[in-house]
């Protein structure tokens, strides 16, 4: 085994590439149907939050574990929103209800999310019990160095019921990938605008799910040009083969750092984690709340 074909350290099992992104792929959808759920927009709704669009629990829900944060950390962990869309929800997020209060309503809307959409039957089988304690053994070995979000939710309470467990390993699994991926983008010379406009050159997704990040037209354009001095974009914004290799590279490199996990579960636990996660895949993607293209580029890198 080479270190183009594994990552690992020396404290645990070399982990193959398309396992590592094969997880992502696997949790996320169970990460983030909370954020579309009803049942969650209820909870946020008692908590005093303007539910009418999605934004003032997302920030909430997201950025609670971090505490009662300013605007400018916030933007600063979220990284590819815009500045002024953040300090539109943040620090008012604390305004209606302090940290402490909406990690518990999240919970909540967690439990009765999964209650609603998952199914009773798939909570309370043995094989999601199971699915819950090798996720959990996998979060625990994320390593949260420089990981803010990571670092968040690490230090969180873990739940005794098994679903609630699942739902907190994906998150801080997700999060902790994400802090690596952000790392990958700075390396990359891609500030938060420009990961976008990058993103969407390659296709991962269209430029107009981007629009709920809070650039404006200008801020887009003027990186757009910045890319294109660069000689990552054709004239017509999509990508050169520069511009694709640079893209591979930060996913390549946002797998490399999201891999220790997954190296100290070992591929044997790490397989049987993916056989039991795909009922309840299955389940959130059916669920019809997950919108039918995400900007996180699952399915299309």
């Amino acid at each position: 085994m080479t270190e183009e074909t594994t990552y690992g350290s020396g404290a645990g099992s070399a982990v193959e590439p398309g396992r590592v992104r094969q997880m992502w792929h696997l949790l996320e959808p169970l990460h983030a149907l909370h954020y579309y759920a009803p049942e969650a927009f209820e909870e946020a709704a008692a908590l005093g939050y303007d539910v009418e669009e999605r934004w003032p629990s997302y920030f909430a829900w997201r950025a609670a574990a971090l505490g009662p944060v300013g605007a400018e950390r916030v933007a600063s962990a979220f990284y590819s929103f815009s500045p002024d869309k953040v300090a539109r929800y943040v620090p008012a997020a604390w305004e209606a209800a302090a940290p402490a209060d909406v990690l518990a309503a999240r919970l909540r809307a967690v439990d009765r999310t999964y209650r609603a959409h998952l199914g009773a039957d798939v909570l309370a089988s043995p094989t999601l019990a199971e699915a819950a304690a090798l996720a959990r053994r996998a979060a625990e070995a994320a390593g949260t160095a420089g990981r803010p979000l990571a670092a968040a939710h690490a230090e969180l309470p873990w739940s005794d019921v098994p679903h609630l467990a699942l739902w907190q390993a994906a998150t801080l699994l997700r999060e902790h990938r994400g802090d690596g991926h952000l790392v990958a983008l700075m390396a990359a010379g891609l500030d938060p605008v420009e990961s976008l406009v990058s993103f969407a050159a390659i296709g991962a997704a269209a430029e107009e799910s981007f629009a709920g990040r809070g650039w404006s037209d200008a801020q887009w354009n003027a990186a757009r040009d910045r890319l294109a001095a660069r000689g990552l974009l054709h004239p017509d914004g999509t990508a050169t083969a520069a511009g694709h290799a640079l893209r591979a590279e930060v996913e390549r490199r946002t797998d490399e750092l999201a891999a220790a996990p997954w190296a100290a579960l070992g591929p044997e636990a790490t397989g049987r984690l993916a056989e039991l996660l795909g009922g309840p895949w299955l389940a959130a993607i059916g669920s019809g709340l997950l919108p039918p293209e995400n900007t996180l580029g699952i399915g299309k890198i």
